[in-house]
């Protein structure tokens, strides 16, 4: 969650506090997501398509094998009412991917009044998700106020989600659960969000900026409607979390993906561990489907980055 400038600036020594600070989510260590068991579990999958669950669950496994992160993986396909967990209610500290949680606050607290997004909030949110912007995301997220995202998370279903305190976004602490209830509300008709707020948080997040469009859209099939937003946070207590949610429609299928990591040793290994995973989804639902050619593993994603607040 923070630039390749800071990056090089604070060198290793200095990486875990340097990171955290830039990225607006300095605080006590004991906020730190609590660690996944060492021992990866079976990934437990469920299908309508004869044979589908087991060779996801299969290829899901290998393609986690010898990796050595805390992996949480969420997938639902609406055409073969297929789904697969692995770890689904494990918390991890959110990183960027809570700010599809915060605009969807946004949309769901103006729904609520019947009231239009301003040119400012209009400006907030495109580059809060399409760039990722940090400074947008805490003037979105003190304009909100926890109260009202945490009404968001009570309409939505998002039962095991606990916003940043102190106004540490960064630090909500969230699950594979309901970042696909989210996906399933962005991706659904609802009551909770409108038809238009729906199209409006999914068109930006069709439109984020090429380096940041990595994670879950590895290995798509080519033609496929791609919506992601990733996130990333180093710290001193879990090293790199890397987290990817994306939702893909075309070729007969209309699913989401979720996965969370941490304990990366690098960003660069979270993403492929990501990566691995997305492309044995996308390739198990879309067998008779020619991929894309492969995602790039972007050395460091660009994302703007708030200046590092006095101490």
């Amino acid at each position: 969650m923070t630039s390749p400038h800071q990056h090089r600036i604070s060198r290793r020594a200095r990486a875990a506090l340097a990171v955290s600070v830039a990225a607006g989510v300095a605080a006590p260590l004991a906020l730190a997501a609590t660690p996944a068991a060492a021992a990866t579990p079976a990934v437990a999958c469920t299908s309508a398509k004869a044979g589908l669950a087991a060779k996801l669950s299969k290829d899901i496994a290998a393609a986690l094998k010898g990796r050595t992160p805390a992996v949480s993986v969420g997938l639902y396909d609406r055409t073969t009412r297929t789904t697969c967990t692995l770890r689904p209610d494990t918390k991890y500290d959110s990183a960027s991917v809570v700010k599809a949680t915060v605009l969807a606050t946004l949309l769901w607290d103006h729904k609520k009044t019947n009231k239009y997004l301003t040119s400012r909030e209009t400006g907030l949110a495109t580059a809060m998700i399409t760039k990722s912007d940090n400074n947008a995301t805490t003037a979105l997220w003190k304009q909100l106020g926890v109260t009202k995202v945490k009404g968001f998370l009570k309409a939505a279903g998002m039962t095991h989600t606990v916003p940043g305190s102190g106004g540490y976004w960064g630090l909500t602490q969230i699950t594979v659960r309901d970042e696909q209830r989210l996906l399933a509300l962005l991706t659904a008709k609802n009551s909770v969000l409108s038809d238009n707020s729906r199209a409006y948080e999914l068109g930006l997040m069709k439109k984020v900026v090429s380096s940041q469009r990595w994670g879950t859209p590895a290995g798509a099939p080519s033609g496929t409607t791609v919506q992601v937003k990733n996130g990333w946070l180093q710290r001193s207590t879990h090293g790199w979390r890397v987290h990817s949610i994306g939702a893909f429609k075309g070729k007969g299928h209309d699913y989401t993906i979720t996965v969370l990591t941490q304990d990366n040793r690098t960003m660069t290994d979270g993403v492929n561990t990501i990566q691995a995973v997305a492309r044995v989804i996308h390739r198990d639902l879309n067998t008779t489907t020619a991929l894309k050619a492969t995602v790039a593993t972007p050395a460091v994603p660009r994302e703007v980055a708030p200046p590092v607040p006095r101490s």
